[in-house]
């Protein structure tokens, strides 16, 4: 005699395993919104070569964090995270940067565990998906290191 499909899903979901995994989940605390990827958009500083020998954007107020090619942008939004802007900026005025330096700007791409603040987010994740504003030799020497904004000739 062969039990039924339902009878053995129903035993699966007695074992301890998924048992303690339930009660857990039931203890997390969610808002009850859940969301894909958003776009954003921020800045992104360029330091002079004479300060550092590498080709990479870099954050504007954390002087020492990369956003390196090849890998998604991370922190931790309990403490920093990837801070980026619902609207669109353009200039270092709206960014709220008075220091001199070169800023680019553009979109990015954020997921995982997002803050939202009034004027944007906080994010575990990020990753540059256009590079739209800023000197025009920098934007384009960082389209081509982040392969951002590529035109496509398919179907032409």
């Amino acid at each position: 005699m062969r039990i039924p499909i339902v009878a053995q899903l129903v035993a699966q979901l007695r074992t301890p395993f998924v048992l303690d995994n339930n009660r857990l989940a039931a203890k997390l605390k969610h808002e009850g919104i859940r969301a894909g990827e958003i776009i954003a958009y921020r800045a992104w500083r360029v330091m002079a070569p004479r300060w550092f020998s590498d080709d990479w954007l870099r954050s504007v107020y954390m002087r020492d964090y990369v956003w390196l090619p090849d890998e998604p942008a991370s922190g931790d939004v309990k403490t920093h995270g990837i801070y980026s802007f619902r609207d669109v900026i353009r200039s270092a005025a709206e960014y709220s940067y008075s220091t001199d330096g070169v800023l680019l700007f553009g979109k990015v791409k954020i997921w995982g565990e997002v803050v939202e603040h009034e004027a944007g987010y906080r994010s575990q994740f990020g990753k540059i998906v256009s590079l739209d504003y800023g000197d025009p030799e920098f934007l384009e020497k960082f389209r081509k290191i982040y392969r951002v904004n590529k035109v496509s000739t398919e179907g032409l």
